[in-house]
């Protein structure tokens, strides 16, 4: 499979539209979306990308989950590690966490439409030479095969047996991507990639000890992106998840979560594929701080 026979689900936008829009972790900080949303003032029609973790956290994670859905399809989330926890909350799978602002979405008159709409969402998407993720990728996959592990997964969470499978991604083994993986390992391994890897060993181990900035690296490992034979080098990699390291942009590396739930800052980035014409748009996040963990 190649980039441009993905699944549909993984890359559906027309290159004709605008340049788009995308923003780091929301996690339910409706405000600041708003106001960077204003201040961005992009044209009529851009596609507006999410990093995952729309909700959680924040102050208004019902709102901002339905604005994103007002948006229509010009919204184009992936999913994050928060909202695989709102529907595992809601499918008896986990209890929620103390800091957890979620019940108000389970709580809802609509809270069947409103999830069902978020485990239609993608884990992965790509156009134009960008590919999104929440968190990161491991360094044997190329952009076809992370296309292909989200498509499985994707099709997984929106089967019937969708609450079995959700309860099966919990756990940090197999933490080494192996072709020969199959059935729910295999799906544990590209969910655990997808929305939380962070740190990883040069010949690709997952590392989830850490949740610090990069001099918090566990020993012998790196940052998933610096791995020297990453295989996803040749396209411009954008993700969120992790606060601790902040807004990070390279020429093929847009990390756009800059802790606006911690009371730091909101992101958005057009993302043009040339470097240079791309732009920054951030808001303060003073009124959006947690005390829950990520």
């Amino acid at each position: 499979m190649t980039p441009s026979t993905a699944p549909s689900s993984a890359s559906s936008i027309s290159q004709q539209h605008p340049v788009p829009l995308a923003f780091g972790d929301l996690q339910g900080c409706r405000a600041p979306f708003q106001r960077l949303l204003a201040k961005a003032a992009p044209p009529a029609g851009t596609p507006l990308w999410f990093a995952g973790d729309l909700i959680n956290r924040g102050p208004e994670s019902l709102a901002t989950l339905r604005d994103i859905i007002s948006l229509g399809d010009r919204a184009v989330p992936v999913l994050g590690n928060h909202d695989l926890h709102l529907l595992s909350v809601s499918a008896g799978i986990r209890k929620s966490k103390k800091g957890d602002t979620i019940d108000e979405i389970l709580a809802a008159p609509d809270a069947a439409d409103l999830l069902e709409w978020v485990r239609h969402r993608p884990i992965a998407y790509y156009e134009n030479g960008m590919l999104m993720v929440h968190a990161g990728v491991v360094p044997q996959w190329d952009v076809a095969l992370t296309l292909e592990l989200a498509d499985e997964l994707q099709r997984a969470l929106r089967a019937p047996s969708w609450k079995e499978t959700l309860a099966g991604l919990y756990g940090n083994e197999p933490n080494l991507w192996t072709p020969n993986l199959k059935g729910i390992e295999r799906l544990r391994v590209t969910c655990s990639a997808l929305t939380r890897l962070r740190f990883c060993n040069a010949e690709g181990v997952m590392d989830f000890s850490s949740s610090g900035g990069l001099n918090a690296a566990p020993p012998g490992c790196m940052p998933w992106f610096d791995v020297p034979w990453r295989k996803t080098a040749d396209v411009t990699v954008v993700f969120g998840h992790w606060a601790a390291l902040g807004l990070t942009l390279r020429e093929n590396l847009i990390g756009l979560d800059s802790g606006c739930v911690w009371g730091e800052r909101l992101s958005a980035v057009r993302l043009a594929r040339n470097p240079a014409e791309r732009t920054l748009t951030q808001v303060q996040c003073d009124n959006c701080r947690s005390s829950g963990g990520n």
